[in-house]
Order: C-alpha cells, then sequence, then structure tokens
C-alpha cells in the first residue's frame, strides 16, 4: 500500500489523506462478492455458486463495489493510523475523493487526536498534608452515634426540644408561593439544627403537641437548589407528638451488643482505630486532589474540542438526571434557573475543560509508567461491585456489557492517582 499523506490543521487536529491501490481494491471486490453471493440463488445456479459476471449482471456491479468499501475503508484508515502514531480522540470524518475514471480511489479523513503534552517531571511534587488527629471528644461523638441507632422513643408530655424526635406537618413558602420539596405530611424527624436549614429546628423546639406555628428558616447561600439559596421562607408548621430519644446505657454490655468488644475501652479502641483509617483515607484523597491541582496549574496544552464537548454533553445529562429525581423535567429546571440550554453549557465550559485536562494527563503518565488494568484488577473490582450490590459476580459482568471499558479506564484512573500520590513529597500542615 503507497504511504498516506498527513495535514495537521491544528493541534489536535489531522487530515489523513489515503490512497487505495488497485490491488487493495480488487481484493476487497473479490471478497464482497464472495459475501454477496453466498445466499443468492439464481436459476441454474447452486446458492454461494453464481458466478460474477452473472452475478453484475442481474444486480449491477454497484453492490459489490459499494461493500467492498465498506469493508476496505475501515481496514486502511487503522493502517494510516498506526503509520503516523496518532491517538485518535474520536470516529474520523471520511469522504472518498473524486478521481478520474479508472483509477483507484482515494480516501480523506478528518481525525481529532489528543494533543502532545510535555510532561515534564511529575515524580516529587510537593504537597501538604493535613494531619491525621483524632480526638477523644471525636471517638465520643461516635460511640454516642451507636448508641442513639439503638436508642428508644419515648413519648414525653412537654414542649419540644432539640434532640427530640416529632412528628409533625409542614408547608414552606416563599413570598406566599409553595416551593418544590417544601411540605410534607406526618414526617417523624429528630429536632437537629445540623439536619436543616438555619432556624427551622430550632425554630420547631418549644412546640407542644398539637400546636400550629410559623417558622421563619433562610437558606445558605451555597444551597445546592439555585432557585432556593439565599432566600427566606415561612413553613408552617404543626406538631402532633414529641418524643424524646432514650439512649441506652454506654458499658462493657453495649460494647457486646454492638461489637465483638468485650469491653468499652475495647470498642473505643476499635472505634478509634476506624475513625484513624477515615481520616488517612481522606488525608490521601487530599493528597491526590492537591497532585492533580499543582499538575493541572503547571502544564499547558490545546484540548481537543469534540472531548469537551462530549464532557460538557455528559454534565448536561447529569443536570437533567438530577432534576428528573426531584420529580423536575430539564425545562423546568431551566426555567426556574432562567438560563437557556446554551448558557448552561456555556457555564459548564470551564470545568468541563479542568476534567478533560486532568483526564488527558492522567492517560500521559499511565502510558509513560505504562500502568494498566490487569486482569487481576478487573475482577477484584467486579467482586466489590458484586458485594456492594448483593448479586453474583457473572450477573455484575453481564450488567456492564460494554461498559467494562469504563470500569477500566476508571481503575487505570486510580493506579496511575495512587503511583503520583506515593511518589509525592509529601510535607505535613503546621496546624
Amino acid at each position: 500500500m503507497s504511504s498516506s499523506t498527513l495535514n495537521r490543521l491544528a493541534p489536535t487536529q489531522v487530515e489523513l489523506e489515503i490512497p487505495i491501490t488497485a490491488e487493495e481494491l480488487a481484493a476487497a471486490e473479490e471478497r464482497a462478492f464472495r459475501k454477496l453471493s453466498k445466499n443468492v440463488k439464481l436459476p441454474g445456479f447452486r446458492a454461494g455458486k453464481v458466478p460474477r459476471k452473472i452475478f453484475e449482471q442481474t444486480y449491477g456491479s454497484n453492490a459489490i463495489t459499494s461493500q467492498a468499501m465498506e469493508d476496505i475503508v475501515p481496514e486502511v484508515y487503522a493502517k494510516a493510523v498506526r503509520e503516523h502514531d496518532l491517538d485518535p480522540v474520536d470516529r474520523p470524518k471520511m469522504e472518498l475523493v473524486p478521481v478520474e475514471d479508472g483509477q483507484p480511489p482515494k480516501l480523506k479523513a478528518l481525525v481529532d487526536v489528543r494533543p502532545e503534552i510535555d510532561l515534564g517531571d511529575y515524580k516529587g511534587i510537593e504537597v501538604e498534608r493535613e494531619p491525621v488527629d483524632i480526638s477523644e471528644e471525636d471517638v465520643e461523638r461516635s460511640i454516642q452515634s451507636l448508641a442513639k441507632e439503638r436508642a428508644t422513643l419515648v413519648p414525653v408530655d412537654r414542649p419540644a426540644q432539640l434532640g427530640d424526635v416529632v412528628t409533625m406537618d409542614y408547608e414552606g413558602k416563599i413570598d406566599g408561593v409553595p416551593f418544590e420539596g417544601g411540605t410534607a405530611q406526618g414526617q417523624m424527624t429528630e429536632l437537629d439544627e445540623n439536619r436543616f436549614i438555619p432556624g427551622f429546628a430550632s425554630g420547631i423546639a418549644g412546640m407542644s403537641a398539637g400546636e400550629t406555628k410559623d417558622v421563619e428558616a433562610v437558606f445558605p447561600q451555597d444551597y445546592p437548589q439555585e432557585d432556593l439559596a439565599g432566600k427566606t421562607a415561612i413553613f408552617t408548621v404543626t406538631v402532633h407528638d414529641v418524643k424524646s430519644l432514650e439512649l441506652p446505657a454506654i458499658d462493657d454490655e453495649f460494647a457486646k451488643s454492638i461489637s465483638e468488644n468485650e469491653t468499652l475501652e475495647a470498642l473505643r479502641a476499635d472505634v478509634r482505630k476506624r475513625l484513624e483509617t477515615i481520616a488517612d483515607s481522606r488525608a490521601r484523597r487530599g493528597i491526590g486532589n492537591a497532585v492533580m491541582e499543582k499538575l493541572l496549574e503547571t502544564r499547558d496544552f490545546p484540548l481537543p474540542d469534540v472531548m469537551v464537548e462530549r464532557e460538557i454533553d455528559h454534565m448536561i445529562s447529569d443536570a437533567a438526571g438530577n432534576a428528573a429525581r426531584t420529580g423536575v423535567s430539564f425545562e423546568d429546571y431551566l426555567k426556574e434557573a432562567g438560563k437557556s440550554e446554551d448558557e448552561l453549557r456555556s457555564e459548564y465550559r470551564a470545568d468541563a475543560q479542568t476534567r478533560v485536562k486532568g483526564t488527558l494527563l492522567i492517560e500521559a503518565i499511565a502510558k509513560a509508567e505504562n500502568i494498566n488494568a490487569t486482569p487481576a484488577d478487573v475482577a477484584e473490582e467486579l467482586a466489590a461491585l458484586a458485594r456492594q450490590y448483593g448479586q453474583p459476580v457473572d450477573r455484575i459482568r453481564k450488567a456492564l456489557g460494554n461498559n467494562v471499558l469504563s470500569l477500566m479506564d476508571g481503575i487505570v484512573r486510580n493506579k496511575t492517582l495512587d503511583f503520583l500520590i506515593d511518589n509525592a513529597k509529601i510535607v505535613d500542615k503546621k496546624k
């Protein structure tokens, strides 16, 4: 085959011109004829035994040529990609170049490719780590939470206090208009100020069973629902009953009842160890984020537009999915936000670019370090998913289908992040 020619149109886009030789086309046409004639039945010939000349007289030669081009195009394109050591990020846009009669066709392919990235030295990146310091108060708080899970509810004949559990109805309004998610009937909930928007739980404290009252509460400025953020709501609350949480005695018997520990002290040590493991994991995630931030700050390279647009598509899809889970259509979500889809896409662009840049960096480092998802890695991940969902591994694998490739990408990403963390220069942050 003659060599293809490459024309770089942009840092992340090239055009390939790929000649198809007469020999390649003839071989492809012969294969196409055999494929097409396999089940053809014509008078006087057995199935699959029709001569090519008779086939062309009956069905025309264009059918063979079309099938041949369908077969040969992916083959010659793949050869050209290997020849120029390209790393495509999307399917090519291809067209046949018109040629003179009797001349073999040429293929023109527009290909979006990964950029060339100068990684530099990505080992030894200096980052600060939050010191892991589990206090006695942290341990005690966890013990209290364990006790609260086994608490009993005792009806009380007094006004509600913070920490009590009340059964109530409420309807919330902003400027006199009810809002999505602001109404409930017969809801049982613990009055914990940290669980609700400021003012809600403390406003109910002091109410007695059978009492109705208007409670004012303010949504935080960073509230996830942008249409509610920073706004003041008036909740009409009716309390039906008040119960106090009666915690079990926190002693050796309690430790035995909730764990394999024989004493309360052993339980405290167990809880401390668990909290330290969680804190270590959180600190490690923080190191990984800090390493990626430094990589993103210090490396600059062009991003393929197609990858950025695809990431924006995913973000739009996530937003639509989140809206649907709250019972709101995407159109209504946009109306509430006062934005068009194009405006939302424009808002998402910077984040999408950062995500794509991070993905390309991770991929380039994984390639440089020969980090792959091994069969053992995939088996371990499938086993973890099987445990998580309580399903056999085979069913998980079948449910994933082609998404196993995404699973493998996730494994490579995590292994590469672990590599970067293990090779970072970590300095403990001063208190």
